[in-house]
């Protein structure tokens, strides 16, 4: 058993492209096949509208199925925010299905419907410019917004609930007639929807794993429709486009959190994390669905090129006329059929939705925003020490030391490798006297050691996951012979939270955050190097039921035990490879194990974007490539690039070559040097775009159609984002580049500005741009007011009180705006009023900073140290400032006629103060 595990443990590091067959394709999935295989407008569900019921806010109606003989129970309920949520589940189960409780920030709101008006073929619900229309015969729902059709449900004939029943009566010792008829008695099994005839529905082997399924068949499906639009984005996670393809010839996007090895790009297969809200999004308008499911699930994508979809849909609006389309097709293991329609209009609008349902991140501290350095694995104390040193040597800032798995002791967490770190609370002391923090990773697999506290207690408390059997699961993973806490239990959750008190996990201090790992549950000799489906969960639940929100109860019990660690009082910091939707309330995350290769580059925007537009906005990728050894080229492109992802670390394999900024030559060097002072720069601009996410649920980088949505050159890019909606970044995602092709949006109705140069593009579309090794184009919006803090130190707690420099830039209308929040960077003290929020802005010859929300305040030391106009208006020779403290004070001012900038220098006023400043001829 040693042997195969060594085998298990080694191979991932020794191939050059994932091992496709430890994997499923759709046609080896018993559930995937039966729903792909609906053939479409036989629909046998019908409403029974003899049984509606309703109230203020939902209406509940029983479904038919005419195969089956099966009666469902549909409810409609009316949300804030545009929104509507369809909720279907069988009326006399067998036993309850699983409901996903953990994704929802809370209990979503309701709001009273207007008007409900039933007919002879439709239910129609109201409210406000939205109605849902419920047809009887055959079921289908059709949303609109603002009068237009928006999104239908079953239009295609598509759903597919698969009812529970007991397993069919084998025909041994009695002939086939006997058989069938004893089955056709036995209580709540149907003819019908054929899922007995599969012969995956009741057992299903993948390579050597049996999967015991105890319930039999059990999936549901639906198709959505989306009239009017041309793409569709978000069901992340996949390395693969930011605008989601076809798969009318291909496997549909699957999600199912799995740790894949070496994975590769442009691929719709399941990684790390999902989250199964699809958008839809035209010149009118956009929308969105939630499929409110935690089991394995794969999407089917279709839009109206392929081979005229519209009119393949039944019972479709008579008259309507050809267009584009989008159309979705969900089907999950288990479960039940919970979707959120969200109907926008604008993609902002439908960001918002999404995140109302879900929760915004709370503000991270600082120095997450900073950048972060590790590699599997820092030898020891001493190493640690020696790389924090050298950032310093070469004027390089940093935030955090991370710590892989090689600093515990024989991989038993929560505890320290004796020899390797003897002394661990000096080795954190020396980083957090000069501002920086200590990552270390504690991973979910625990050690089967019986001279391991915690697996010793768990044993004795019954905390781990079961087998069928009730026995503890046991798996391999890194340690070897490893058994995984059941984070639906209470308790457990209650006794994993306690571990991080400093009493308990020893060597350590309020300065260490942590990284969870392999929290798929990644298993090394289990079926897709996960843990089995049939295995039980507290609560009687199948992993099956569950899997895709197993690492989300995870980081959700870390974020809490480092929230009680502080008593309340510091924002925790949790990095996390799988998750789901709602994550973001708990862990920023990263695209897990990627490759040194200029795809891998080019993949890591797309993958942020698509999380960030489904509401993690906190996302990068290891900087350089996890596996494999970046030339000094790639290197250079990656940090350039890395430095406008909202997860700024550099992380390496174990048997790569060390990469930290200096291990190549003094010009490489410089070159980093100057991106990560460009990020450190743009800090305050990254912190306030963080708040306000958490205050309105905006990405923090957006893609350019969320801004210019009618735009349509702007809905296939996924190489360009926009960082809020002022700053434009374009990085080289190719090998010796002397030019790139740079989409300017706004069709030439907005002036785009080189962040470096100040030189102005005032031509919309593509502009070709040459390049060199030195910097990537980065533009700032005309129009927009951006702060900076442009003296660099060695990390953020050095720079907290330094002064800010505005960077304005006028529009055609001499007018400009934004926006700057200020508080004490790590507390949540912001919660009860302490901190400013500013409104910038500038009109005409007046520049004006007012608070946003008069009643909060926070006493900063920072000061305004200079102003920055590109586009000013003309002759002015000087400056007037007027506030509070100062009272009237004329400023200096110099114009720059090469780049038509003029400077304010040293206003000197405390940003806490309001102020206005007159520009004067």
């Amino acid at each position: 058993m040693l042997a195969l595990f060594l085998i298990l443990l080694c191979s991932p590091f020794i191939t050059d492209a994932v091992n496709r067959d430890n994997f499923k394709r759709c046609d080896q999935s018993s559930f995937c096949r039966r729903c792909r295989g609906m053939e479409a407008g036989k629909t046998p569900y019908q409403l029974l509208p003899d049984k509606l019921v309703q109230n203020e806010s939902m209406i509940m109606v029983d479904l038919f199925n005419k195969d089956t003989g099966v009666t469902y129970v549909v409810q409609l309920i009316t949300l804030k925010e545009s929104t509507f949520r369809l909720h279907i589940n069988e009326k006399n189960p067998l036993h309850p299905r699983y409901e996903n409780e953990h994704a929802l920030h809370d209990q979503p709101q309701t709001v009273e419907m207007d008007v409900v008006e039933s007919t002879a073929e439709t239910i129609t619900v109201t409210k406000g410019d939205n109605k849902a229309v419920l047809y009887i015969n055959p079921f289908r729902v059709e949303l609109y917004s603002q009068g237009v059709l928006t999104i239908s449900a079953n239009a295609r004939g598509l759903m597919r609930f698969e009812h529970l029943r007991t397993k069919p009566v084998k025909p041994e010792g009695e002939n086939a007639e006997t058989a069938e008829t004893n089955n056709n008695n036995n209580n709540n099994t149907y003819p019908g929807d054929g899922a007995d005839n599969d012969s995956g529905a009741w057992e299903e082997n993948f390579k050597e794993h049996h999967d015991a399924k105890p319930y039999g068949p059990e999936a549901v499906a639906m198709d959505f429709s989306f009239p009017g639009s041309e793409h569709a984005y978000g069901i992340p996670e996949h390395a693969d486009s930011l605008a989601l393809q076809s798969t009318k010839s291909t496997d549909p996007y699957r999600l199912y959190n799995l740790d894949v090895f070496e994975y590769e790009t442009n691929e719709r297969m399941a990684l790390y994390g999902a989250i199964p809200v699809l958008y839809a999004h035209g010149k009118e308008r956009s929308s969105a669905v939630f499929w409110h499911n935690t089991a394995e699930t794969w999407v089917d994508i279709l839009s109206s090129a392929d081979n005229n979809v519209v009119e393949s849909i039944v019972n479709f609006v008579s008259g309507s006329t050809k267009k584009s389309q989008v159309d979705a097709h969900f089907m999950s293991e288990s479960g039940v059929i919970d979707v959120f329609f969200m109907l926008g209009p604008k993609p902002l609008d439908v960001f918002k939705q999404f995140i109302v349902l879900t929760g915004t991140a709370p503000l991270p501290q600082m120095f997450a925003l900073g950048y972060h350095q590790s590699r599997w694995n820092y030898n020891d104390q001493d190493d640690v020490a020696t790389i924090a040193e050298s950032f310093d040597t070469h004027d390089i800032p940093l935030e955090v030391m991370w710590l892989d798995i090689e600093y515990t002791d024989n991989k038993k967490y929560f505890t320290w490798d004796p020899r390797k770190f003897p002394n661990p609370l000096e080795m954190i002391h020396n980083l957090t006297a000069k501002g920086r923090k200590l990552v270390v990773i504690i991973d979910p697999h625990i050690k089967r050691d019986t001279n391991y506290f915690l697996h010793n207690d768990a044993t004795r408390l019954g905390y781990y996951i079961k087998n069928r059997d009730g026995k503890d699961y046991e798996g391999w993973c890194w340690p070897g012979a490893s058994s995984y806490l059941d984070f639906f239990d209470p308790k457990v959750i209650e006794y994993y939270t306690g571990l991080y008190s400093l009493d308990k996990f020893h060597g350590t201090t309020n300065d260490v955050y942590i990284w969870n790992d392999m929290n798929e549950p990644s298993v090394f000799n289990g079926p897709e190097i996960t843990a089995p489906k049939d295995l039980v969960h507290y609560g009687g639940w199948e992993h099956r039921d569950v899997h895709n929100i197993n690492g989300h109860m995870y980081i959700r019990s870390t974020y809490e035990a480092l929230f009680r660690r502080s008593g309340g009082s510091l924002r925790p910091f949790v990095l996390t490879r799988s998750f789901f939707a709602g994550s973001q309330r708990y862990a920023a995350m990263w695209t897990g194990d990627n490759t040194a290769d200029w795809s891998h580059l080019r993949v890591s925007y797309p993958m942020c974007l698509s999380v960030a537009i489904s509401g993690i906005s906190f996302c990068g990728a290891d900087v350089g490539g996890f596996f494999k050894n970046p030339d000094s080229e790639l290197f250079i492109r990656w940090y350039q690039a890395a430095t406008w992802l909202p997860f700024f670390r550099q992380h390496s394999h174990i048997e790569t070559r060390r990469r930290e900024p200096w291990t190549f030559n003094e010009e490489v060097t410089q070159i980093v040097r100057e991106a990560l002072r460009m990020r450190y720069s743009y800090l305050p601009l990254w912190y306030t775009l963080f708040r306000e996410h958490e205050v309105n649920g905006y990405p923090v980088i957006r893609p350019l159609w969320a801004h210019y949505p009618t735009e349509s050159g702007t809905f296939t890019i996924d190489d360009h984002l926009l960082l809020g909606d002022s700053i434009l970044v374009r990085p080289v995602l190719q090998s010796s580049a002397t030019e790139v092709a740079v989409y300017f949006p706004g069709e030439g109705k907005i002036t785009w500005y080189d962040i470096d140069t100040m030189q102005a593009y005032e031509k919309g579309g593509y502009v070709k741009l040459p390049v060199t090794i030195h910097k990537i184009p980065v533009f700032q919006r005309s129009g927009s007011i951006v702060p900076r803090k442009m003296r660099i130190r060695r990390s953020t707690v050095a720079m907290r009180n330094d002064p800010y420099t505005l960077i304005i830039i006028a529009d055609n209308n001499g007018k400009a705006s934004g926006n700057l929040y200020i508080d004490d960077e790590i507390s949540f003290e912001y919660r009860h009023g302490k901190y400013l929020y500013l409104r910038l802005t500038l009109d005409g010859n007046k520049i004006t900073s007012t608070l946003i929300d008069k009643l909060a305040s926070y006493e900063t030391q920072s000061w305004l140290e200079r102003i920055d106009i590109a586009n000013p208006p003309q002759g002015m020779k000087s400056a007037q400032l007027e506030s509070h403290s100062v009272g009237k004070a004329t400023l200096e001012t110099t114009y720059n006629p090469h780049n038509n900038v003029l400077t304010i220098r040293k206003p000197a006023v405390n940003m806490g103060e309001e102020w206005t400043i007159e520009l004067l001829h």
